[in-house]
C-alpha cells in the first residue's frame, strides 16, 4: 500500500503551517502531500482563513526537495482550464516534476457565491471538467496548432511552452464517488482514480464498474491507480484514542454541527482507532482493490498523529 498525507487547510491553516506539515511529511517519508482545494472553512467555522491551493503548492515546491506534492481536487470552476493547464506546468517546473493535479466538478456553492464565481448546474460543471480533461492532454501532448472544439470550451492553434516536466504529463487524478460519468472521464483521461469519503466494500464495486470502463474504450484497466481518500485517526492506546476523538468533536462542534453525529457517520470508514485497528482497515481498503490511500488529517497540528501513522502504518 501506498500513502500520502491529505490537508484541509481550509480549517484556518497558515502557508507556514503548510509548510511545516510538507516538510514533516518529506522527513517521515510519506510519499506525496496533498491539500485541498477551497476557498471558505470548513470542517469549523465558516470564517477561518483559506489559501490558494496553487500558490500554496508553488512555495512548497521550492522549499522541499523529494515529497510529491498535489491537489485533491481543483474544482473547473475555479480556474479557467487554459490558464490551469499553465499554472500547472509552471509549478511543475518549480518542483522538478513532482507535480501531482487532481480535477472535480466542484460542489460548494456557499464558497463559489461568496467570491463571485459562477457555479452551474451538475451538468455543465460535469462537461467543462470533460473540456477541461481534453484541453490538459491537447496542450501538453498535442504538436503545435492543436485545435480543439467541445461543449463550453475552443481552442484555435495552440502554441503551449514549456511542456510539463514529467512527460508526457503530470498525473492526472479524477475524484469522484463512481458516478458513471466520472468512471467514463477517468477511464478515458486519468492516471489514478480517487474515491472519496467511502467504505472498502464500495470502493471494491466502484474499481469493478471502473475496470468495465476502461475495457469499453480499450484500456487496460491496471493501467490506472485506484486511491482512497480516507480520514485518518489513530493513537497509541485507547486513552489517546478516546483524547483525539474529543479534539476532533471540539472541532466540529465550532461549526455549530451536532459533532457527534458527524463524527460517528464518518468513523466506519475511517482508518481509526489504535494501530492494530488502523491496519486491520488498511489491509480491508487493500483487498477491495486500493493501491494508494489519501491520509485525510482534520487535526493537522497534531504533528505526533502524522509520525505515529508513519511509523504505524507507512513503515510498515
Amino acid at each position: 500500500m501506498r500513502f500520502a498525507l491529505m490537508t484541509e487547510p481550509q480549517q484556518g491553516l497558515s502557508y507556514d503551517e503548510q509548510l511545516g506539515l510538507a516538510r514533516l511529511a518529506e522527513r517521515l517519508g510519506v510519499e506525496a502531500f496533498f491539500r485541498s482545494d477551497h476557498y471558505r472553512g470548513f470542517p469549523g467555522p465558516a470564517d477561518q482563513p483559506t489559501t490558494d491551493s496553487w500558490t500554496v503548492l508553488a512555495g512548497l515546491a521550492r522549499e522541499t526537495t523529494k515529497i510529491r506534492l498535489g491537489v485533491l481536487v481543483s474544482p473547473v470552476t475555479f480556474r479557467h482550464p487554459g490558464a490551469f493547464a499553465k499554472v500547472i506546468t509552471t509549478v511543475d517546473e518549480m518542483s522538478g516534476g513532482r507535480v501531482e493535479v487532481g480535477v472535480g466538478a466542484g460542489w460548494n456553492d456557499a464558497e463559489h457565491a461568496g467570491l463571485g464565481l459562477a457555479f452551474p448546474d451538475i451538468k455543465q460543471r460535469a462537461d467543462l471538467m470533460e473540456d477541461q480533461l481534453a484541453v490538459l492532454h491537447g496542450l501538453w501532448g498535442a504538436p503545435d496548432g492543436w485545435s480543439y472544439r467541445g461543449s463550453q470550451l475552443t481552442v484555435n492553434g495552440a502554441v503551449f511552452w514549456p511542456k510539463p516536466v514529467q512527460r508526457p504529463h503530470p498525473p492526472i487524478i479524477v475524484g469522484g464517488e463512481g458516478s458513471p460519468r466520472s468512471l467514463r472521464l477517468a477511464a478515458q483521461y486519468a492516471d489514478e482514480y480517487n474515491i472519496s469519503s467511502n467504505p472498502p466494500d464500495i470502493c471494491r464495486d466502484i474499481n469493478a464498474r471502473l475496470d468495465e470502463e476502461c475495457r469499453k474504450v480499450g484500456r487496460d484497466p491496471a493501467t490506472i491507480t485506484r486511491s482512497a481518500m480516507v480520514g485518518l485517526l489513530i493513537g497509541a492506546d485507547e486513552a489517546e484514542v478516546r483524547r483525539r476523538v474529543a479534539d476532533q468533536l471540539a472541532v466540529v462542534a465550532a461549526a455549530d454541527t451536532d459533532a457527534t453525529a458527524w463524527f460517528e457517520e464518518r468513523r466506519p470508514r475511517w482508518i481509526s482507532g489504535t494501530p492494530d485497528e488502523a491496519r486491520a482497515m488498511v489491509a480491508r481498503f487493500e483487498a477491495a482493490g486500493v493501491q494508494r490511500i489519501m491520509l485525510q488529517d482534520m487535526l493537522p497540528r497534531d504533528h505526533e498523529m502524522i509520525e505515529l501513522a508513519a511509523a504505524q502504518l507507512i513503515g510498515r
